[in-house]
């Protein structure tokens, strides 16, 4: 129970970091080989390896979107007993947002966490809508 908690809370800080275009915090969790995979046919789509390219990915998303906001539905945690800092953990969440141009957007979506040695390891995100209007936010849909 006391490793679910502690997965929850360092999940809610990271998300806050994005709402907050905190870069630096967000990436305060993550292991210097850890992997960032974003779905879609997008040039921002793909698998990311290492700290440098998943910073750098998320940079571009905070310049792509001056405002975020995440709203976190559930958090669910494989192993709540888990104190090694070993688990995996789902969190579904609605996005509300506005790109560079001004054009505003939402979106839902589950991100899966692996964490290795109490530090991100692999994330992959699952996006509900990559037609058009995912595109568009973007700035790649016609």
């Amino acid at each position: 129970m006391i490793g679910a908690i502690m997965a929850r809370k360092a999940i809610a800080t990271a998300f806050d970091a994005m709402n907050r275009h905190d870069l630096e915090r967000f990436m305060s969790g993550w292991r210097d080989d850890g992997v960032f995979i974003y779905p879609g046919d997008i040039p921002e789509s793909g698998v990311f390896e290492g700290t440098q390219s998943v910073e750098s990915w998320f940079r571009r998303f905070f310049q792509q979107f001056p405002e975020i906001c995440f709203h976190i539905q559930d958090i669910c945690v494989k192993n709540i007993f888990a104190l090694s800092g070993n688990n995996v953990i789902s969190v579904r969440w609605d996005i509300y947002l506005t790109n560079r141009e001004g054009r505003k957007g939402e979106n839902s979506g589950v991100t899966v966490i692996e964490v290795a040695g109490g530090k991100v390891l692999k994330v992959k995100d699952f996006i509900f809508d990559l037609g058009e209007n995912f595109k568009r936010n973007w700035g790649a849909g016609h």
